[in-house]
Order: C-alpha cells, then sequence, then structure tokens
C-alpha cells in the first residue's frame, strides 16, 4: 500500500487544527463575555452578575487549559512534517510566533491567576482589571496568529532569496492586504460563537427553573450583543468577500464554483462540481446575483478557474459547500436573533417554550460555522502554503514517509479522543454541579430553595458582611 505522505501530512494537519479552533473560537469570547459581565459587577455591584461570571470563570479555566495543550502540540507538525515550508519562511513567520508569546501569553499568564483565584484577595477593580487583560490577552493572540495566517494568504513586505523569504518591511508583512479583514471577521466569529453558547445554557436555566433570574440575565444581555454582532459579522464577511476577489480570485471563482471568466455572473445556490469536466451538474443559478453580491456591481467580471492551469486550481468542491454551510448558518443565527428580539419586545421572550428550545439546539452552530469558515479558507488556497510561491508539495520533509506520517497521525487521533472528551466531561460535571438541583433539605431562603447557582460563593463584600 503505497501512503503518501503529502496526503497525510495534510490530513494530520486537517485533525490537529480542527480540534484545537474549537477552543480559541470559545476562549477568545468567553474572556471578553467575563470581562463584560465583570464590568456589569464592577459598576452595579448587583450578586447576580458575580454568580455569572464566577460560574463562566470556572468553563474558562477548563477550555483554556484544553487550548494551551493542544496549541503546544501543533509547532511540533512544523519541524516533524513541514520542514521546507519551516526553513523558507522561518525569517518571517517565526518572529511573528514569538511576537505572540511576548504579548498574548504574558498577559494571560500574568492575570489568569488573579482572575481564577484572586476574587477575595484582590480589590474589585483588580479583579475587574484582570478580567480586562486576560481578554486583551487573548485578542493579541489572535492578532498575531492570524497575521501569520494572513501573510500566508497574502505575503506582502518580503524579498525572496534562494529559496528563503527574508522581511523588509514589517508593517507590511503583519499588515498584509487580507489582515484586517480577517482578523475583524474572526475574532466576531468567535464571538458569535461564545454567546450562542451563553444562549444556550441561558435557555436552559430558564427552561429547568433551575436559576431562571441567572438564566434571563443571560439571555437578555446576550440578546442585545448578537443584534449587533450577527449582522455586524455578515458586513464583515463581505467586505472581507471582496478582499479576497482582489487578492485571491481563484479562491473566489473555487467557492462558487465559477468555471468560466464572465460579466454579469450568476448566483450558484447549489450544484455539484465536476473538476474533471470543469462543469457544474444540477446547478440551480440566479443570474446577476453572483457579481452583485461578489463584486457590488450587476456587470462586475468574476474570474474563472479556467484562466489558471489546473495544476494550480484548488479542489472545488469543498470550498464551495463549506461556504454555503458557513452562510446558511449565519443566516440561521440571524433569524434566531431577530425572532428573539422581537419577542423581547413583545414581552414573551421568557416564556415562549418554544424559541428557548430553539436556543438550545443552535448553541454549537458557532462551531460548525468556524470550522465551515477555515475550511473554506485554507482548502481555496491550495495548492500553495505561501498563496501563489510555495506549493504545498514543496513544503513537506524530505526525508518523510508514509509510514511515518501515518504512525504519528494515530498517535495525534489517540491523544485528542482522549483529552477532549475528558475535558468535556470535566466541564460538564463543572455545569452539573453548579446548577445541580438542590434537595428539599438545602438551603432556604424566603421560603424557597435556593437557585443552584446561588450556591456558588457569595461576593466578597456581601461574605464580609454576612
Amino acid at each position: 500500500m503505497n501512503l503518501d505522505p503529502v496526503i497525510l501530512s495534510r490530513l494530520q494537519f486537517v485533525w490537529v487544527i480542527a480540534w484545537h479552533i474549537l477552543l480559541p473560537a470559545f476562549t477568545v469570547g468567553l474572556a471578553s463575555y467575563i470581562a463584560f459581565i465583570e464590568g456589569f459587577y464592577f459598576v452595579s455591584r448587583r450578586e447576580i452578575f458575580f454568580r455569572i461570571s464566577s460560574f463562566w470563570t470556572k468553563i474558562f479555566s477548563v477550555a483554556f487549559g484544553m487550548g494551551v495543550v493542544s496549541g503546544i502540540i501543533m509547532p511540533f507538525q512544523f519541524g516533524t512534517n513541514w520542514s521546507r515550508f519551516s526553513d523558507a519562511t522561518a525569517n518571517v513567520l517565526s518572529p511573528l510566533l514569538a511576537y505572540e508569546g511576548l504579548t498574548a501569553f504574558f498577559l494571560e499568564a500574568a492575570f489568569l491567576g488573579v482572575l481564577l483565584f484572586g476574587r477575595s484577595l484582590v480589590p474589585r477593580w483588580l479583579h475587574f482589571f484582570a478580567a480586562l487583560m486576560v481578554a486583551f490577552g487573548t485578542l493579541f493572540s489572535s492578532f498575531w496568529i492570524l497575521a501569520t495566517n494572513s501573510w500566508m494568504q497574502t505575503p506582502a513586505g518580503y524579498k525572496l532569496i534562494d529559496g528563503r523569504f527574508f522581511p523588509t518591511d514589517w508593517m507590511a508583512i503583519i499588515f498584509n492586504p487580507s489582515f484586517v479583514y480577517r482578523l475583524a471577521h474572526t475574532v466576531t466569529a468567535f464571538y458569535v460563537t461564545t454567546a450562542f453558547v451563553v444562549l444556550g445554557v441561558a435557555a436552559w436555566l430558564i427552561r429547568s427553573d433551575r436559576a431562571a433570574a441567572e438564566g434571563r440575565a443571560m439571555l437578555s444581555t446576550t440578546l442585545w450583543l448578537l443584534l449587533a454582532l450577527v449582522p455586524l459579522q455578515i458586513g464583515l464577511g463581505d467586505a472581507q468577500g471582496l478582499n479576497t476577489l482582489k487578492y485571491q480570485p481563484t479562491k473566489i471563482a473555487a467557492i462558487e464554483a465559477r468555471w468560466e471568466t464572465m460579466a454579469g455572473a450568476p448566483l450558484t445556490l447549489f450544484a455539484i462540481p465536476d473538476q474533471a469536466r470543469q462543469r457544474n451538474d444540477f446547478s440551480i443559478d440566479v443570474p446577476v446575483l453572483g457579481s452583485l453580491i461578489l463584486a457590488h456591481d450587476p456587470n462586475g467580471v468574476i474570474h474563472g478557474l479556467k484562466e489558471a492551469p489546473r495544476d494550480r486550481q484548488p479542489p472545488v468542491a469543498i470550498p464551495f459547500f463549506a461556504f454555503r454551510v458557513m452562510v446558511g448558518i449565519g443566516l440561521i443565527m440571524l433569524a434566531v436573533v431577530l425572532i428573539g428580539n422581537a419577542l423581547r419586545r413583545r414581552g414573551r421572550v421568557y416564556e415562549s417554550a418554544a424559541f428557548l428550545r430553539v436556543c438550545q439546539w443552535v448553541a454549537p452552530l458557532g462551531f460548525l460555522a468556524v470550522l465551515a469558515g477555515w475550511t473554506t479558507t485554507e482548502v481555496g488556497r491550495q495548492p500553495w502554503t505561501v498563496y501563489g510561491l510555495m506549493r504545498t508539495t514543496d513544503s513537506v520533509t524530505p526525508s518523510l514517509t508514509g509510514a511515518d506520517v501515518a504512525l504519528s497521525l494515530a498517535g495525534y487521533m489517540v491523544v485528542y479522543l482522549i483529552m477532549f472528551p475528558a475535558g468535556i466531561a470535566l466541564m460538564a460535571r463543572i455545569v452539573k454541579r453548579s446548577f445541580a438541583a438542590e434537595t428539599s433539605e438545602g438551603p432556604v431562603e424566603s421560603g424557597r430553595p435556593r437557585s443552584p447557582i446561588e450556591a456558588l460563593p457569595p461576593a466578597p463584600e456581601e461574605a464580609r458582611e454576612r
């Protein structure tokens, strides 16, 4: 059996990063949400915000730890599987990744302990400040990682000498043509993903009547946030599409399964792309709409895949369907947010069992949208690791064999299939213990059982008063 080390190395990278990206998709947004709730608590001193923040901080600590572990594993692949890529790009990419450690990890390491364990040890303002610094740390991490990846998509500020990239302008490298668009789109996607998880948990709390007051507070604040974030994300996606059309027209052609260059191109809602024959089967098209959406001009020219030689065309079916999954999920999210806010205006959002049930169902959709978006971006870039300059087949370690990669891939699969279920089980245990229904022998105040989330420790000021 002939094992292709290039294909297996790509599969291994897909396996590792697809699991890893789920964690920053949650922790980046959750860190900011905790800082947001801590701000409410700092200003209002209402204990309900203290309890909400304390609960989500526990969940964040587990997810953050998993993200660190899976993130540390990833760089090993660059040395073992992609040494030619690492050698060629080291002068540009290594400093960017080092800056992440010097900024993001420094902030997170300095203030995460205060956030987790300093509630009763530091002033209230300092705990809020620590929450802000942890949130900024996760954003700095996103900044440098996306600067690195965006440079691979739209390289700038370099010179190529003997097959190696050397920096000539660091500002051009960091703020390369696609960076700002991709940073804004990705971070907003992380915020939306986290917000829908919070929305789902809030709906469950209200429906189960276990911590209804806290659930209402979470649901209300999150619906307001999503009312701004989801339309913003759609607008940012459009801006990134215009940028991609300018700098990576072949990727857009693959996303749209557009084979021929044309003005007034249709929008293909569905098709079965046939790359061998360079055509679509069972296509459902809307005339002119493709150019109107992609170029903001009904007569805009959309370049086709046939302009590129076949060995420079990305696989079409994967980004074509992945993009439609992402857009479909985005439209579902928008509908949920609009319905939720319409119910709020009528004063029925907390009483609508159907809407609360839908909130629980859609809670994981953000993760699927992130995976679909990442797949669209990375597969659409093929066959390049550095777009237009370095091919994926030329990036693999030359001495690598298929058996070597198969063995390491099996090892990664075993480790991740142990680590992620264990981490999810631990987070589920935290939720169960925090929100477990109390028995009739549990504490009672004002003739009613205490809300399970109220079983969390009291705020420091109230604890001193008691």
